[in-house]
């Protein structure tokens, strides 16, 4: 990576601004997965060792034009709390009076965590008023935030305008990972892609097509593709608007491409569905694609077995309902056996792992599907371009 970190910079007895993704669910005003706060821990603690004190900004959920009491960072302080063991002050707002007065009075070794950055709606906007208000708050700017480092947005992008910007520890193991795997990666280098749709990824597709070895489809997006080889899929989630796209990018593949062979299907989007597993060839009027079949695993498993790099984005199939979560639990299960380096690129893919019991028979498991997607296609994430160079 050729950008500067935390061990590139003193932060003894300086206030260092940290933008964090602790965008993590909260149920009844509590914690409900803190994956990603655990994430954050080795750049803190390092902050906190080389005796800086920290002011941590985070965005939650998508509160809609102002403060919304549904999104308040308030529940986060007790458990950040416990995995730091050391107190964490809150501050109810990210800039203005309240938050200077809370970060100008910290000492070395203290924690503030400041309230929602969108609840200000200028935020996503990169409102560089904003960002000038959040840069009064540090002597330094680190990011840390993988997971929103592909949205320019005033905690992320701009805020860097005004204070000297270096990378954290998880910003630093994430494009590390994911460099490494698309600029020289251990081959065979196959991947993996799932999800709904082929429009969100066709991009991802096209750049990996010139990279890997071999690239396997599964999840909604497979149907469109299954559509353009001339199978019909009954009532299935297709994109006819990709059809043809889809068919172009078959022929320029060849055989890179592996799709399923077999599917289950049910008759309703539905948990309760009923469901039956059959030949692409053979789906029925009513019925619709909800998961790969026992075939699919096998073809898929047969493609991994000599990989020695493997990124993978997206499920299989609806693996939110049990019935329709076996192919990708099955793909999850292929990956830990593997001798390979295994990189899950975040979102619905890492919740998949996690549930399957797996996430610790992994390589990698980035905390950002979107900013993932967007550094498998090979753009430029604007958290990371604003960040000093090397």
């Amino acid at each position: 990576m050729d950008k500067k970190t935390i061990r590139d910079i003193e932060v003894s007895g300086k206030r260092v601004l940290v933008r964090v993704d602790f965008n993590v669910p909260i149920k009844d005003g509590a914690v409900n997965d803190d994956t990603r706060m655990r994430a954050a821990l080795p750049t803190l603690t390092y902050l906190l060792d080389h005796g800086a004190a920290l002011v941590l900004m985070s965005h939650l959920g998508r509160p809609k034009g102002g403060p919304d009491p549904k999104y308040t960072m308030q529940p986060l302080v007790g458990h950040l709390s416990e995995l730091l063991g050391r107190p964490v002050q809150f501050a109810d707002d990210c800039v203005g009076p309240t938050a200077e007065a809370a970060a100008f009075a910290l000492k070395p070794g203290a924690v503030l965590l400041l309230e929602n950055t969108r609840f200000h709606p200028t935020e996503e906007k990169n409102d560089l008023e904003l960002a000038r208000q959040m840069a009064r708050l540090g002597d330094i700017f680190v990011n840390d935030a993988f997971g929103s480092a592909h949205r320019a947005h005033s905690s992320t992008e701009g805020v860097a305008r005004f204070l000297p910007a270096v990378a954290g520890f998880l910003m630093e193991k994430e494009l590390a990972f994911l460099g490494k795997a698309l600029d020289k990666p251990q081959r065979p280098f196959v991947a993996i892609l799932g999800g709904a749709k082929i429009s969100d990824k066709i991009g991802v597709i096209e750049a990996l097509l010139t990279k890997v070895d071999a690239l396997l489809i599964g999840g909604g997006m497979a149907n469109t593709f299954l559509k353009a080889q001339g199978f019909d899929l009954a009532d299935s989630l297709v994109e006819e608007g990709s059809v043809e796209m889809a068919r172009g990018l078959i022929a320029r593949a060849g055989s890179k491409l592996l799709l399923p062979v077999d599917v289950v299907i049910g008759d309703k989007f539905d948990p309760a569905a009923a469901s039956q597993t059959m030949p692409v060839a053979n789906i029925p009027a009513g019925w619709r694609v909800l998961d790969i079949g026992p075939a699919s695993v096998a073809l898929f498993k047969n493609a991994l077995l000599p990989a020695k790099t493997v990124v993978w984005n997206g499920p299989m199939g609806v693996f939110e309902f049990p019935r329709f979560a076996v192919g990708t639990f099955a793909i999850a299960e292929v990956l830990a056996g593997l001798s390979a380096i295994t990189i899950i690129g975040g979102g619905d893919s890492a919740a998949a792992v996690e549930q399957a019991g797996l996430a610790d028979k992994m390589t990698h498991i980035s905390t950002g599907g979107g900013a993932s997607l967007e550094f498998l296609e090979g753009k430029q994430l604007p958290g990371v371009e604003a960040l000093l160079d090397l």
